[in-house]
């Protein structure tokens, strides 16, 4: 990977919210850290011609970003025709969305994987000339074949290997299920691309798995969503390349570092969605190890760190953990530590201080039980289960309306006729569209942030 001056990695900072209190006889330390990145670039991404903070729109600068466009071309992206030509328009209107200088390729996805632009397993540079040329080949694209999405993602890591630059992004679109290839194929595929470059995942229509669509996501530190018709790609895939464009820095880790006799129990992201982090530890020295985030523009992240401390007496207290932000060094040199912050843990007598629940961890365990129970709720659902599906969505709408969380609870509406939110009584619907439990499924792990 490309090095890059301090000047352009944003300035990132660490806060730590718990009640670090326990009784006598606790063990269990709960804290919310919130990451904040600043001062990087944006959040959106610049307007062509417009003025820059990042290299990478600078004519004649370094890059700084690569990104490999993969677009569903199996024979069911002709049912119904529009679906193909709003593909192809959704892809030229990310094209038109790349900064000058930005490396780029366009994959058509069938059973196997076909560059279609720039070819010969290279990345083109984004400037006028390039993007009118991509447009150009996106004209080609026709509908036919399978579905093999772990070749399309191994031919968009190929090419965004061989680009010397710290933002790889892959933007990935599918119609339908991947039907040409086993799951444990897709699962390699995945744990080959894993670090390497991160992925937002589309899913067009109704014809697509849920879970295969946010597991490409959730493997590749990337977004997942539906868009249901078709004529909302173009809006969709411009969204996503402006986020990408706000990108400035790549493979930030959390460090958790542990004293001796403290267990992790776990680490997970809990907004701006829920993603759990605690199986992809990377040991990174004595009692620490590396949680991966991915890559960071101008945002703000939450993270719910749980550890398990040894007992202690009243009056005692102890460092619990020490949570790190850590960029690697693109020469192999030592990782810089970028912010950090501190959990502790103090045991007293006082009742009223050692119960109290700290109101960042009470919201953001209640979101991570919404995105559960929603999961839960649908699956029993489709197997039949309607009474076990009317409780697990009742008490998701509970949930959501407690949190705040009014884009979920407007989902779970029109799934559930809502009897009392309050208390999560609902009925199920007898004839919910297809689209509307696809959507509450794929959306189902965005979160709320805490009121402040």
């Amino acid at each position: 990977m490309a090095n890059f001056s301090k000047s352009n990695v944003p300035q990132f900072s660490v806060d730590v919210y718990q009640n670090e209190y326990l009784p006598e006889g606790g063990r269990e330390v709960n804290a919310i850290v919130t990451v904040t990145s600043t001062g990087g670039g944006t959040s959106g991404g610049v307007p062509l011609g417009g003025a820059a903070a990042s290299p990478s729109s600078i004519p004649g600068g370094p890059a700084t970003a690569a990104v490999v466009v993969m677009v569903d071309c199996s024979g069911s992206m002709d049912y119904p025709p529009t679906k193909m030509r709003n593909a192809r328009d959704a892809t030229a209107a990310a094209i038109d969305t790349l900064r000058d200088g930005v490396a780029f390729a366009v994959v058509a996805g069938t059973h196997v994987a076909n560059e279609v632009y720039p070819g010969g397993g290279r990345l083109a540079t984004a400037d006028a000339r390039t993007r009118a040329e991509a447009k150009q080949a996106l004209r080609r694209l026709s509908a036919g074949g399978g579905t093999a999405i772990g070749t399309w993602l191994k031919l968009a890591d190929r090419l965004l290997g061989s680009a010397e630059v710290p933002i790889r992004h892959g933007i990935l679109l599918t119609d339908g299920r991947n039907e040409h290839e086993s799951p444990e194929d897709l699962r390699a595929a995945l744990d080959a691309c894993a670090g390497r470059f991160t992925c937002d995942a589309r899913g067009v229509g109704t014809d697509w798995e849920v879970k295969e669509v946010t597991g490409i996501a959730s493997a590749l530190l990337g977004t997942a969503d539906i868009v249901a018709d078709p004529a909302g790609l173009a809006a969709d895939f411009t969204r996503m390349m402006e986020h990408a464009m706000g990108k400035e820095v790549a493979d930030v880790s959390l460090r958790l570092w542990t004293p001796v006799g403290t267990e992790i129990v776990f680490v997970k992201q809990v907004a701006p969605t829920v993603e759990e982090l605690t199986d992809r530890r990377t040991e990174a020295g004595p009692r620490a190890g590396d949680y991966p985030t991915g890559s960071w523009g101008d945002e703000s992240r939450d993270y719910h760190v749980c550890v398990r401390v040894p007992e202690a007496g009243i009056g005692q207290e102890m460092l619990a953990a020490r949570v790190s932000l850590i960029l690697p060094d693109p020469a192999g040199g030592a990782p810089r530590a970028l912010s950090q912050g501190l959990v502790r843990a103090v045991w007293t007598d006082d009742m009223v201080a050692s119960t109290s629940i700290n109101p960042q961890v009470a919201h953001y365990t209640g979101q991570a039980e919404l995105a559960q129970v929603i999961q839960q709720g649908l699956d029993a659902r489709k197997s039949g289960d309607f009474d076990g599906a009317t409780a697990k969505l009742g008490r998701a709408v509970q949930l959501a309306a407690a949190s705040g969380n009014a884009d979920t609870a407007k989902l779970l509406a029109k799934v559930v006729d809502v009897v009392d939110a309050a208390t999560g009584t609902v009925r199920l619907k007898a004839k919910v569209a297809e689209a509307d439990e696809m959507t509450l499924e794929t959306r189902s792990t965005k979160t709320v942030r805490v009121k402040k």
